[in-house]
């Protein structure tokens, strides 16, 4: 059995009570939060990204890559950090862009294996060096019933970055975490933290959303165990694979806004 439909058979009713969003569209309430940023390709759509270094944004793999599955490249991609209302704290361009080696591009399709290593890193063409504008530490993978947070850009609220304070684990397996965290056409990529240690640490990264016999769900992929692979083949200079082309789509295309999410 996949391990989508496996985790939404575990879904359970009793759920600890979520926040719902908050536009972050002020300086006070955005805080500790502008290092999330839109990340634009080519002017037709977009995703969301984070910094985890001065040089370095993580997003979900399948940002970048087009319908075709073919590679965008990377002068295509342009970031913009805690962009709030049309001025973002820093803009960078993208010159070399890692999806995860494991990852496998077929469009709205997201089995165990596509979320599992759903996850890319683009360099910027010049490092981020404001104090506003630290990287986020990344953390171990999360548990059944841990609280969380999401950062992300989305339809309808493009413009500025919105937070969910807290949301909860549903369920996590093989690098698959399920999540009642809020999940729409353009979230793909938003970083999932999880306080510890005083610090907000990134988990997991948003690849997917669907529904489960509670209501909607969420899916990311943990970093836990997939992080050091993909830094590395970025060390590497990997260069992306041509993917296959997908074998079915959505309305989440990037004619939308960018993000491929599905419902499983």
């Amino acid at each position: 059995m996949r391990l989508i439909l496996l985790l939404l058979f575990l879904a359970t009713a009793a759920k600890a009570q979520d926040t719902d969003l908050r536009t972050l569209d002020t300086g006070d309430v955005s805080r500790g939060w502008e290092a999330v940023g839109r990340l634009d390709i080519d002017r037709s759509g977009f995703c969301t990204a984070s910094l985890i270094s001065d040089t370095l944004i993580l997003t979900a793999a399948h940002c970048v890559y087009e319908d075709s599955g073919a590679a965008i490249p990377a002068a295509q991609f342009t970031f913009l950090a805690g962009l709030r209302d049309g001025r973002a704290a820093a803009t960078r361009a993208v010159i070399r862009v890692t999806p995860h080696p494991s990852y496998v591009h077929n469009g709205a399709k997201a089995d165990n294996d596509a979320v599992a290593v759903d996850l890319a890193v683009l360099e910027l063409d010049r490092p981020v060096r404001l104090p506003s504008l630290a990287p986020y530490p990344t953390g171990a993978a999360p548990g059944r019933g841990a609280s969380l947070s999401v950062v992300s850009y989305a339809r309808e609220r493009a413009n500025a970055a919105s937070l969910q304070r807290t949301c909860h684990v549903i369920d996590a397996l093989r690098g698959v975490v399920m999540m009642t965290c809020a999940a729409d056409f353009g979230a793909s990529g938003a970083p999932v933290f999880m306080r510890a240690g005083g610090r907000d640490r990134i988990v997991a990264v948003v690849s997917a959303k669907g529904t489960s016999a509670d209501g909607p769900v969420s899916l990311a992929a943990s970093l836990d165990a997939q992080i050091d692979g993909l830094l590395q083949a970025h060390r590497n200079g990997q260069i992306p694979p041509v993917a296959p082309a997908p074998r079915f789509t959505t309305s989440g295309s990037r004619n939308d806004t960018g993000a491929k999410f599905v419902r499983p």
